[in-house]
């Protein structure tokens, strides 16, 4: 179906800034190379960071890392995990820096904020990248007298496959014992393995024409699943809408676009969520496509950022009394 007349007018450049790319047939390299050229049409970080290494506690390398210190920390408040998307295969720290360093830089919140370089799919999969986030949190937790900052106000964020990480690594937490949490902000994120398979429940015809496809979707997926059969314990912390559980969870706020192929599957995780007794901020945005906030100046952007910037700031801000 051509929903090009459907994707708001201002950011209809983004269609085709990010021409197709067939995920199967190019080599991983080459999608990675020209994935990093479409990336550098996001603005600089408005804070420089610091490059850390962090090392694992789950037996693998060490991995680096990237801490936006604001230049006014607010007392008593707590911390930001990002975790930069990429559709489990591309994307990196170094590359995606702005959305990190505006969550640090937002006179609002005032918060320290570890972006973390997750090791990649298909060389890594499940559970290597899902291990790398859960050492970083337990890094950062480790950090807040050094940093200055609640350790009991940590929250994880990420956009798309970043955010898929973040909701998984929030599943991870709880059922490791800790480190705890006080939010998860989620920005489109990618959690169901099923989306635009044989297996998908989700049958929208208006969904996942641009940016990210079904045919991408189940590369990316298929890259991060490696052997792993999905039948065991953990299948939560690998796709977090085969979780069977989802209370005791912490509150999550969900951004997503009516016509990003994950728009369905977001909707159902914040309604499970919301079943499951977990306090849920839930947005849409009409018109919006995959990753629709690369044109930042646009008005739908503009509300995004808005209500992320004032969802990161309440959730981290210091306890009451």
């Amino acid at each position: 179906m051509d929903t090009r007349h459907l994707v708001d007018r201002e950011l209809q450049p983004l269609i085709d800034l990010f021409g197709r790319v067939d995920l199967d047939a190019a080599p991983i390299a080459d999608i990675r190379a020209k994935a990093a050229e479409t990336y550098a049409i996001l603005p600089p970080p408005a804070i420089a960071p610091e490059e850390l290494l962090i090392p694992s506690i789950h037996g693998g390398p060490d991995m680096l890392a990237f801490l936006f210190r604001p230049a006014q920390a607010r007392a008593g408040a707590g911390a930001i995990l990002h975790i930069h998307g990429g559709g489990m295969v591309m994307g990196s720290v170094r590359q995606m820096q702005a959305g990190p360093a505006a969550l640090a830089a937002a006179a609002a919140a005032g918060v320290p904020v570890l972006s973390v370089e997750y090791r990649l799919a298909p060389e890594h999969p499940f559970p290597a990248p899902q291990e790398d986030c859960h050492s970083a949190l337990v890094w950062l937790a480790g950090q807040a007298d050094a940093l200055g900052f609640d350790a009991q106000r940590i929250v994880v964020a990420g956009e798309s496959a970043g955010g898929g990480l973040a909701a998984a690594l929030a599943i991870m937490a709880r059922d490791l014992g800790g480190p705890a949490l006080a939010g998860q902000l989620l920005t489109y994120p990618m959690l169901d393995h099923r989306t635009g398979g044989d297996a998908c429940p989700y049958r929208n015809p208006v969904t996942g024409e641009f940016i990210w496809t079904r045919a991408s979707n189940r590369f990316g997926w298929s890259a991060l699943r490696g052997a792993y059969a999905a039948d065991d314990d953990r299948r939560g912390w690998f796709s977090p809408s085969l979780a069977d559980d989802l209370s005791g969870l912490p509150p999550a706020y969900i951004a997503t676009g009516s016509l990003d192929l994950f728009f369905d599957e977001n909707l159902d995780y914040a309604r499970r969520l919301a079943v499951a007794g977990v306090p849920v901020d839930l947005h849409s945005y009409a018109g919006a496509i995959h990753a629709f906030n690369a044109i930042p100046t646009a008005a739908i952007s503009q509300r995004f950022t808005a209500g992320l910037l004032a969802a990161a700031a309440a959730m981290t801000a210091p306890a009451a009394g």
